[in-house]
């Protein structure tokens, strides 16, 4: 069974690796992303990493612009970070990204591994005993509606930095912002666009693990027939956007690779 991968890469190509040994996986990317063109803004940030209570990272892609920007920062967080300042991820991956880069995992707070979603409200479950009044929360996002999957209670992470700046901001917090890379639809050659055509009746299935992808994919067809498509989405609001561009079968699943196969596997 062919399976699309539209994740953002590289996480597109470590999906296909996990995913071929049962299936006929290719990556489609349906979101690119990039280091903004002026890193100041980012740059200031990480100067007033030691101001903040917390620095939330909204996906491994913020992680990654936000140290490529603030690369002396990184001496600091390599065992002996300032215990004030805690790393928040809204899941294992940005977890891992973190971890890769050098901070010390016991400044780094993550929902649990065996958590239902992973997402803001997780999150903040996890760490809202730390917030008081006068904290100061920095939300290192994407340049738009950064959906990401699992940033969210709703799988957007547009939606969930928003909902974790409410509760911040309810909490007593004072919330900032800092966008550390762009993202973008992808610029499609005619052979992937004919792949993906093709992909929306042959029985292919198509992993979603975003909301925005899913709108990208219509901007790129939007006169294309998705009735006799299928596809699996890593949460339930990517299933209810994959429905409404008119996915003939859908299925919600936990963004776990093992919960993905399942789902995967209940198609075959």
């Amino acid at each position: 069974m062919r399976v699309i991968v539209t994740r953002v890469q590289p996480q597109a190509d470590r999906w296909v690796a996990q995913l071929s040994g049962r299936f006929d996986a290719l990556a489609l990317p349906l979101i690119e992303v990039q280091a903004m063109p002026d890193a100041h803004a980012v740059q200031a940030a990480g100067q007033r990493w030691p101001e903040y209570a917390a620095v939330m990272f909204v996906s491994s892609h913020a992680v990654h612009f936000f140290f490529q920007a603030n690369a002396p920062l990184l001496d600091l967080l390599r065992g002996s970070a300032p215990a004030a300042t805690r790393a928040w991820a809204t899941g294992p991956g940005t977890r891992g990204a973190l971890l890769a880069c050098g901070v010390a995992a016991a400044w780094v707070d993550a929902p649990s591994v065996e958590a239902g979603q992973f997402d803001s409200e997780a999150l903040w479950h996890t760490v809202r005993n730390q917030i008081h009044a006068g904290s100061r929360v920095l939300i290192v996002r994407g340049d738009h509606a950064d959906s990401q999957a699992g940033a969210s209670p709703g799988g957007d992470a547009g939606v969930g930095r928003d909902w974790m700046a409410q509760q911040l901001r309810t909490a007593g917090a004072q919330v900032d912002f800092v966008v550390a890379y762009g993202r973008a639809a992808p610029r499609w050659q005619a052979s992937e666009r004919t792949l993906a055509s093709q992909a929306a009746f042959d029985g292919s299935v198509w992993i979603f693990s975003s909301t925005e992808a899913v709108s990208n994919l219509a901007t790129l067809l939007p006169q294309q027939d998705w009735s006799q498509a299928r596809a699996v989405a890593t949460h339930e609001r990517i299933a209810m956007a994959a429905r409404t561009l008119g996915f003939g079968v859908v299925l919600s699943t936990r963004p776990a690779v093992a919960d993905v196969v399942a789902s995967l596997e209940s198609l075959a």
